[in-house]
C-alpha cells in the first residue's frame, strides 16, 4: 500500500511472546496451553490475599537469551507493578518491569539489510483470557463474560522496537523475523494463533520531514496477514482525517479482521493512567558476567546466520523462493535442505519440497530418505505426486522411501502406456486439444491433470509436457 504522495507512516511495534517455562512465571503452576479452563491456577497467579511470588529462573534465561539476540544490553532491572482494572487481571495489576528493564538499546536486522532499533524487551507477566459470548464477540454487546484464569501468570517478555518502521510490509518481515529468533532462541514457538505470540502496532502519519504525527495502538493482531493489513488501513484513516481538517485522537483501537477496519477500545493511555511503583515483594534482578555469559554460550546459530548459510548453497532465488526458505528456517528444516543438495539434488527441488511437503508433526524425515525421495523423482523413478506421497509418509511414519514407494505401487509409467493414455484424453476433448494446438498454452496443464488422474499419479507431469509439445508440432 501507497500513501498518497507527500505522506510518510510511522510505525513501531510492540510484541508480546509468551515463555516456553514449564512453570509459570512467579508460581509453580504449569504453564500449558490447552488445559481444561481454570485448572492451572494456584493463590498466587490468583492474587489472593498474603500469597507471595517467587521469581522463575528459567524464564530470566529465556529473557536474556532473546536479548542476546536482538544485540541489547543486559543490566540489572526492576519490577514494578502495573495498576489497572481488568477482570482477567485478578491481582488488579500486573507485575512488569518499567524504567529498568533487563534488555536495553538492541537492534534488528531484517532481509532488505534495514535495520530496526529495538527499545526495550522486559519481563512481565500475562493476563487471564476473557471470552465474550452473543454480539460480536467483543465486550460491548455480549450476553456475558467467562474469565480463565490458566494463562494468568504465564511469563512474557515484551519487545518493543523504535519508530522506525516505515511500511506495513517492512512490519510484516521485523515481525516475522523476530518471531523466527525466538523459535531459534528456544523462547517461544511463537503460535501466534495460539496467542504465544501478540502484536501490538503504534501507527502514526506525517508529512514526511516533518515532526511525529499522533499515534494510535492497535491491539492484539495475531497474525502477520492482520497486522499488514491493520497497518494499512489506519494509515490511510489517519491521512483521510488530517487531510480533511480533522485530529487524529491518541487512542488505543481494535482490529476487526471480518470487516477490515480497526475501531476504537478506549482513549488515550499514558504511563501515568497505569500508577507504576515498585514491587515489594521482589528484590532487584541483576544477572553476572557469568550467568550471561552461560546464557550466550547456549544460543545456537541464528536465523540470519543460517539463512546465509543456505543461500550460499541454493544461489539466487526467486521471490517465491525467498519465501520458502523463510518457510525453512522457520521450521528447522535448512540442514536437511543442505544435505540434500549435497546429495545432488536439485537445490530449487530440494527448497520446494522442504518447504511444502514436510509435516511439523510426526518424526524428522532424516536427511538420506529426504535426498533419495528426489533423486528418485530426478531419476524419473517417481513422479512429483508419486514423490511427495512417499514424502508425506516419510512425515507421519518414518521408514525408507523405496519400500514406501514399493509397497504403494508406485512405479514409472511406461511411454507407450503414457503415450495411449494421452490418446484418450485427446480424444474425449477434442475443442481443447484443437485450441491447445492453435496457441493456447494454458490448456497443457488441463491435459496434465487429465493424465494425473487416469493414470493415478503416476504419470510424470514433466513426461506429459514434453509429449504435449512433440504431438503439438
Amino acid at each position: 500500500m501507497t500513501l498518497p504522495d507527500g505522506w510518510e507512516m510511522v510505525v513501531g511495534l510492540e510484541v508480546h511472546t509468551e515463555l516456553k517455562t514449564r512453570t509459570k512465571m512467579f508460581c509453580g503452576c504449569r504453564n500449558e496451553f490447552g488445559a481444561p479452563p481454570n485448572t492451572h491456577v494456584c493463590p498466587v497467579c490468583l492474587g489472593l490475599p498474603g500469597s507471595l511470588p517467587v521469581l522463575n529462573e528459567r524464564a530470566v534465561e529465556l529473557a536474556m537469551a532473546i536479548g542476546l539476540a536482538l544485540h541489547c544490553t543486559i543490566a540489572p532491572s526492576t519490577f514494578h507493578r502495573k495498576n489497572y482494572f481488568y477482570p482477567d487481571m485478578p491481582k488488579d495489576f500486573q507485575i512488569s518491569q518499567y524504567d529498568r528493564p533487563i534488555n536495553a538499546n538492541g537492534y534488528l536486522d531484517l532481509i532488505d539489510h534495514s535495520r530496526v532499533g529495538i527499545e526495550r524487551a522486559h519481563l512481565e507477566e500475562d493476563t487471564g483470557k476473557s471470552t465474550h459470548l452473543g454480539g460480536s464477540g467483543r465486550l460491548h454487546g455480549a450476553d456475558r463474560s467467562l474469565v480463565d484464569y490458566n494463562r494468568s501468570g504465564v511469563p512474557l517478555v515484551e519487545i518493543v522496537s523504535a519508530p522506525d518502521i516505515r511500511s506495513s510490509a517492512q512490519a510484516r518481515a521485523y515481525a516475522s523475523e523476530l518471531r523466527a529468533i525466538l523459535i531459534a532462541t528456544g523462547a517461544s514457538d511463537g503460535r501466534m494463533e495460539e496467542g504465544s505470540m501478540r502484536v501490538d502496532a503504534n501507527v502514526s502519519v506525517r508529512r514526511a520531514g516533518q515532526p511525529y504525527g499522533t499515534r494510535c495502538e492497535i491491539k492484539n493482531l495475531n497474525s502477520l496477514r492482520s497486522l499488514q493489513r491493520a497497518i494499512d488501513y489506519e494509515a490511510e484513516r489517519q491521512v483521510a482525517l488530517v487531510e480533511s481538517g480533522e485530529v487524529v485522537r491518541q487512542e488505543t483501537r481494535h482490529w476487526d479482521e471480518a470487516r477490515g477496519v480497526t475501531a476504537t477500545m478506549r482513549v488515550k493511555e499514558e504511563a501515568d493512567d497505569y500508577r507504576y511503583f515498585r514491587e515489594p515483594d521482589l528484590v532487584d534482578l541483576a544477572p553476572d558476567a557469568s550467568w550471561v555469559q552461560r546464557v550466550r554460550s547456549g544460543l545456537g546459530p541464528l536465523p540470519a546466520e543460517r539463512r546465509a548459510a543456505l543461500l550460499a548453497r541454493v544461489g539466487e532465488v526467486s521471490e517465491a523462493q525467498r519465501d520458502a526458505v523463510a518457510t525453512v528456517i522457520d521450521a528447522g528444516r535448512d540442514e536437511v535442505v543442505r544435505g540434500a543438495i549435497d546429495r545432488g539434488v536439485d537445490p530449487a527441488l530440494a527448497l520446494a519440497r522442504a518447504a511444502n511437503e514436510l509435516e511439523s508433526e510426526g518424526p524428522a524425515v532424516s536427511v538420506d530418505a529426504f535426498a533419495e525421495t528426489l533423486l528418485m523423482e530426478q531419476r524419473g523413478e517417481l513422479s512429483a505426486t508419486q514423490s511427495k506421497a512417499v514424502l508425506a509418509a516419510l512425515a507421519q511414519e518414518g521408514g525408507d522411501p523405496h519400500a514406501i514407494a514399493a509397497q504403494r505401487g508406485f512405479e514409472r509409467l511406461s511411454s507407450n502406456s503414457l503415450g495411449a493414455t494421452l490418446d484418450e484424453v485427446i480424444d474425449q476433448h477434442p475443442d481443447e486439444w484443437r485450441r491447445y494446438r492453435d496457441g493456447d498454452d494454458k490448456l497443457a496443464q488441463f491435459f496434465v491433470g487429465l493424465v494425473m488422474k487416469a493414470t493415478r499419479g503416476q504419470a510424470d507431469g514433466k513426461a506429459v509436457i514434453a509429449e504435449l509439445a512433440a504431438r503439438r508440432g
